[in-house]
């Protein structure tokens, strides 16, 4: 019986053993990226808003927020949102902390963490923003994960340059060649850092070559480091079909975490330009992340 005792006891011993030098499974994190197009409450004519913009019906903002529920995401960057209390609206505080830009504009970026999830606001990254631009601010955070810190950047950049030279004349190509210097600095600086980092949000411009030849703004961030993009050489179904504008980027030991067999975008089950003006010209895009423990 003492014998037995004592096997048991050394099988024991072995099994904790192999328990420790077996490598920590990875934990999925879920990242997702959502234009929710002028969601605001403001009043149709509202001095802040653009005459042909409708503000969301309460039962406009029920839909979406059911969206958001099966999105399920632990990570969202979110666009034109006219600030927290909006956006409590679609993410339910009890499930989720938000943090949002600090510009004084409707259109403000934010990210959306589950709760549980730790993490600390980083400044706004004003440089996306010039003074009296009406642009948007980079909301950026770190996430404080159990193998180290995560930096996440969401944007929201300068429409109406889909696919133009950055180096044209057109007055919207100028400001969005103007933001890709800071983007490619903060960037820079993840990378030199050594921080894992992502980069996520409407960048209002496709990214994957085009006649043959590579994307201007994609040649620049690369430069600044080595890049992994979750949408590279895919198209959105998105109301019917169109090319990626919204993007999941992953920078560091990030780019091997990400998984872009994971991609998916979360299409609306209503139909016609009717809904699409009522919800959003955008889906939900997203993409899991296998973080190592």
């Amino acid at each position: 019986m003492r014998l037995q005792r004592l096997l048991t006891a050394a099988a024991m011993a072995l099994l904790l053993l192999a328990a420790a030098v077996l490598p920590v499974a990875a934990a999925s994190l879920k990242f997702a990226t959502w234009n929710l197009e002028w969601l605001t409450d403001r009043p149709a004519g509202s001095p802040a808003l653009p005459a042909d913009v409708r503000p969301k019906r309460p039962d406009d903002i029920a839909r979406l927020a059911a969206y958001a529920a099966a999105l399920n995401a632990d990570v969202i960057a979110i666009q034109e949102v006219d600030g927290a209390q909006m956006a409590a609206q679609v993410f339910p505080p009890d499930r989720y902390v938000i943090h949002m830009t600090h510009d004084r504009v409707v259109q403000r970026v934010g990210l959306v963490v589950r709760r549980g999830l730790p993490f600390t606001v980083n400044p706004d990254d004003t440089a996306l923003a010039p003074p009296h631009s009406w642009l948007r601010s980079g909301a950026d955070i770190t996430l404080h994960l159990p193998n180290g810190p995560l930096r996440v950047l969401a944007v929201h950049l300068k429409t109406d340059c889909h696919f133009s030279s950055l180096r044209g004349h057109r007055p919207a190509c100028e400001v969005l060649a103007r933001q890709v210097s800071p983007l490619a600095a903060w960037i820079r600086a993840r990378a030199k850092a050594g921080v894992p980092f992502v980069v996520l949000g409407d960048f209002n411009r496709w990214m994957d070559p085009r006649d043959g030849r590579p994307d201007g703004m994609w040649t620049r961030l690369e430069a600044a480091a080595p890049l992994r993009r979750a949408t590279a050489g895919y198209a959105s179904p998105c109301w019917g079909g169109e090319r990626f504008i919204d993007h999941i980027i992953a920078g560091g030991a990030a780019r091997a975490w990400m998984d872009p067999a994971s991609l998916h975008v979360l299409v609306f089950r209503e139909r016609g330009r009717a809904w699409k003006e009522r919800l959003s010209d955008h889906c939900p895009v997203s993409v899991l992340f296998h973080v190592p423990g």
